[in-house]
């Protein structure tokens, strides 16, 4: 039986899990704030309820981490105060946040995370935290799937240019 055997809850994090804990928990913080605000520039009511859903995905992840960072004594990280609710008009046109940015926005936050999610499984050795992130990592894949659909939808993708015709080896 090696020390690092039996109910993963008793075992230390290392520091690498600590940080990805920690780093993740400020991420879904600050996302939840600044999908807040970008809520109400968004004109679209299918990209409304994205950036719903990401609000709700991020503060269920924030719970999820704070707790973890709890049982092992470690300070949580700072949250921004929450945002007021403000009408889409009363923006002025020149400082409001166009729909297309939005969704781009979003669609890169979601790529971001993605990324995280892996490395923070990647360098776990305690199974509850590997498989925690393996939970964020999937449900971040399904939103980025709705992300992906929205944008093609709408017409807002702005595709990398698409190779038509490959070029033959000589």
């Amino acid at each position: 039986m090696g020390i690092l055997s039996g109910n993963p809850k008793d075992e230390p994090l290392h520091y690498g899990e600590a940080m990805a804990v920690w780093t993740s928990s400020l991420t879904a913080k600050s996302m939840i704030a600044g999908y807040s605000t970008l809520i109400n520039h968004a004109g679209d009511q299918d990209l409304k309820k994205l950036i719903e859903e990401a609000i709700k995905m991020g503060k269920s992840e924030m719970t999820e981490l704070d707790q973890v960072l709890k049982e092992n004594g470690i300070a949580l990280p700072p949250a921004p105060p929450e945002r007021p609710e403000a009408k889409l008009d009363d923006i002025p046109a020149g400082a409001r946040f166009q729909d297309p940015e939005i969704a781009a926005n979003l669609s890169r936050d979601v790529a971001t995370g993605l990324s995280a999610c892996s490395m923070a499984m990647g360098q776990s050795i305690r199974e509850d935290i590997g498989a925690m992130f393996a939970k964020f990592h999937a449900e971040k894949a399904r939103l980025g799937g709705e992300c992906l659909r929205l944008n093609k939808e709408k017409g807002w993708l702005v595709p990398p240019p698409l190779l038509h015709d490959p070029v033959e080896k000589k």
